[in-house]
């Protein structure tokens, strides 16, 4: 390498300054890393139509019942038989027609009384049926598994 003393105006510069070119390929980098988020919002779209949509479910026609790790029933608070459940269900949706029902189950219970408490359910005629669920946590060298709610 030379000194900047020992150049002469006539010699030809052989060395390409590079740190122009890297504040430029960053600066690029940063504004294509701003506007590309931007760029998917502003997307024209219209979204096509449903008929299923306007036929959500209203909150207030909801039951839940729930049924706990010993296979105890319970409609809206209230412990219930499997022939109970039934009865109450068919009186509620003569009442309620377009109700739906919601099920809570503990996790460690046998299948067998999910599916039994579903076909109650679609005996009586209720269609619309919801199963709630939890995402799974970590789990913690130690701890005891958390209770369902």
């Amino acid at each position: 390498m030379r000194r900047f003393s020992d150049r002469s105006p006539l010699n030809t510069l052989s060395e390409l300054n590079v740190t122009p070119l890297l504040d430029l390929a960053f600066v690029l980098l940063i504004i294509f890393m701003l506007t590309t988020p931007l760029m998917e919002n502003s997307t024209d779209l219209v979204l096509p139509t449903s008929e299923a949509s306007s036929k959500a479910v209203d909150p207030a026609k909801v039951e839940h019942i729930s049924i706990d790790k010993g296979a105890n029933i319970t409609l809206n608070e209230q412990t219930l038989s499997l022939e109970a459940l039934e009865r109450d269900l068919t009186a509620l949706k003569a009442t309620q027609p377009d109700m739906a029902v919601v099920l809570r189950a503990h996790k460690e219970l046998p299948v067998q009384n999910l599916i039994d408490i579903m076909d109650v359910v679609k005996k009586v005629g209720i269609s619309r049926i919801g199963v709630v669920s939890t995402h799974p946590t970590p789990a913690v060298p130690g701890a005891e598994p958390s209770p369902a709610p």
